[in-house]
């Protein structure tokens, strides 16, 4: 398995994310994912810089990882349209390393617009219209286009890297695989089910496996108790599932949502501690799965250091071991 790691601009500042981001290839990760929020799951979290602006500057400061955003939302802050441009220029300042993760959002980042947050069904309607327009426009030439929930008129990407941005799609269920598997180039999930994958290779344009990128939030820290703490702090949340997740409206709602969970409760689903072999299990339940990819995301945006140190003195030789 390819093992990455997550730039969490919910937990940092734009300055420290360019500096995990360097800090990441050195210690030896073989990609790098970066989260696109207007506002942090849970005010103990406290950052959500623009995710675009620092991924120009990532592009600037590695060399080798591979980079994707994981995920954005192009139906709502961002037309399709420009999430193209965007995701183009990525490409092109990183010199063909960029992999442009999308999905169909959450209220937290959304409702800022003022447009109000349609049902899941429209939401993916509106997705598969934004991967129809950003494919067509990542192929030249100008682009017109009149759909349920966009328009496009006379667009054409003026600058369009040499290699052509592969798209990935976050997908929880057979519904969604059945409709993005065969538009999209990779699969974006946060649960290692293998049904998620047998159904997407399955479902994909000449039944080829391709690559399936996983999530995993760990808690790294040498005092287990303080590990667990912070975990429970700043990624209960985690504990409401996406169907929640992707409904609440702000900070406010999952600090009510979450009121109840548990410290022991975050522990049970989140690897704890110093210890390498808790993070080794979890990331073999996605291997299990048939993931090709598994990007870690260590909680704490001021534990960011230790956690590298200790990924590429220990873990990432024990996972690839």
């Amino acid at each position: 398995m390819r093992i990455g790691y997550t730039l969490m601009t919910e937990q940092a500042g734009p300055d420290d994310l360019v500096r995990f981001a360097a800090g990441a290839e050195r210690a030896g990760f073989d990609f790098e994912v970066m989260s696109d929020h207007y506002s942090p799951w849970l005010d103990e979290q406290g950052h959500a810089p623009y995710a675009w602006a620092v991924l120009g500057a990532v592009t600037q400061v590695t060399e080798r990882a591979e980079l994707m955003t994981y995920v954005t939302c192009p139906t709502m802050r961002y037309h399709p349209a420009v999430v193209a441009q965007k995701a183009a220029t990525v490409q092109m300042l990183s010199g063909g390393r960029f992999t442009l993760g999308l999905g169909a959002g959450e209220n937290l980042n959304e409702h800022v617009i003022g447009r109000g947050w349609p049902p899941a069904n429209v939401r993916h309607e509106m997705l598969a219209e934004a991967v129809d327009i950003i494919g067509s426009l990542f192929g030249g030439g100008y682009v017109d286009y009149e759909g349920k929930h966009f328009r496009v008129d006379s667009a054409k990407l003026w600058d369009l890297p040499e290699k052509r941005t592969p798209i990935g799609v976050a997908v929880s269920g057979s519904q969604s695989v059945r409709r993005f598997a065969p538009v999209a180039d990779v699969m974006i999930a946060v649960e290692p089910k293998v049904e998620l994958s047998q159904e997407w290779d399955a479902t994909k344009l000449g039944g080829a496996p391709s690559r399936k990128v996983g999530q995993l939030p760990v808690s790294w820290g040498t005092d287990r108790d303080a590990a667990v703490k912070r975990a429970h702090e700043q990624f209960r949340w985690f504990a409401g599932g996406w169907k929640v997740n992707a409904e609440l409206p702000g900070p406010a709602g999952f600090a009510g949502a979450t009121q109840f969970v548990r410290e022991e409760d975050v522990a049970g689903s989140i690897p704890c501690g110093p210890d390498v072999e808790p993070i080794a299990e979890a990331v073999q339940e996605f291997e299990k799965a048939g993931f090709t990819d598994v990007a870690l995301v260590q909680i704490g945006g001021d534990q960011q250091d230790g956690f590298l140190d200790f990924a590429e003195k220990e873990l990432l030789p024990a996972l690839r071991g």
